[in-house]
C-alpha cells in the first residue's frame, strides 16, 4: 500500500471517529470553531478562491459528522470567516485564532477540532504544506502539541 493510500485510509478512520465524537457535542464554542476552522483551511495559501469556498461550503453541507450541527448556521459562519479573510488576511486570521482559542482549555473538543481541520485539509484529496501550517497554528491556538497528530 502506498503512502497516500495510508492518508487516505487514516483520514477515513478519523472522519468514522469524527461522526460519533461531533455527536457528543452539542456546544457553540465548538460550532463557531468549525466553522473558523474551514474558513482557515480554505484560506490556507492566503487566499480564498470561489471554487474553495464552494467546495468547503459543500463539505460542511455533506459531512456526517457536522450533521448533528444546522448546517445553515455553520455555513453562515463560514461565509463570516472567509469574508473577514477575504477583506483582511491578517486581522480575519486573528479573529478566527482567536474563536478557536477558546477550546484551550476543553481538551476533548480541542483534539476533535484539530482532527476535523485534518479531515477539511484532506478532502479535495490533497492536504498540502499551506493546510498542515494552519491545522498546526490551530493546534498552537488550543494548547495541543502538533506532534501528536504528526503534523
Amino acid at each position: 500500500m502506498g503512502i497516500w493510500d495510508n492518508v487516505k485510509s487514516s483520514v477515513s478512520n478519523m472522519n468514522d471517529s469524527l461522526q460519533q465524537q461531533v455527536g457528543r457535542i452539542r456546544n457553540k464554542d465548538f460550532s463557531e470553531a468549525v466553522t473558523a476552522t474551514c474558513a482557515l483551511i480554505a484560506a490556507a495559501d492566503g487566499n480564498i478562491s470561489a471554487e474553495e469556498r464552494q467546495k468547503t461550503a459543500g463539505f460542511i453541507a455533506s459531512n456526517p459528522a457536522l450533521s448533528h450541527f444546522d448546517v445553515v448556521q455553520l455555513q453562515e459562519r463560514f461565509s463570516y470567516y472567509c469574508t473577514k479573510l477575504s477583506g483582511d488576511f491578517d486581522f480575519g486570521k486573528i479573529e478566527a485564532l482567536q474563536v478557536i482559542g477558546k477550546l484551550k482549555k476543553k481538551e476533548e473538543l480541542a483534539r476533535t477540532l484539530i482532527q476535523l481541520g485534518i479531515v477539511i485539509g484532506a478532502a479535495d484529496g490533497d492536504f498540502d504544506d499551506d493546510e498542515k501550517k494552519v491545522v498546526r497554528e490551530i493546534c498552537h491556538a488550543v494548547g495541543v502539541d502538533p506532534v501528536q497528530f504528526d503534523l
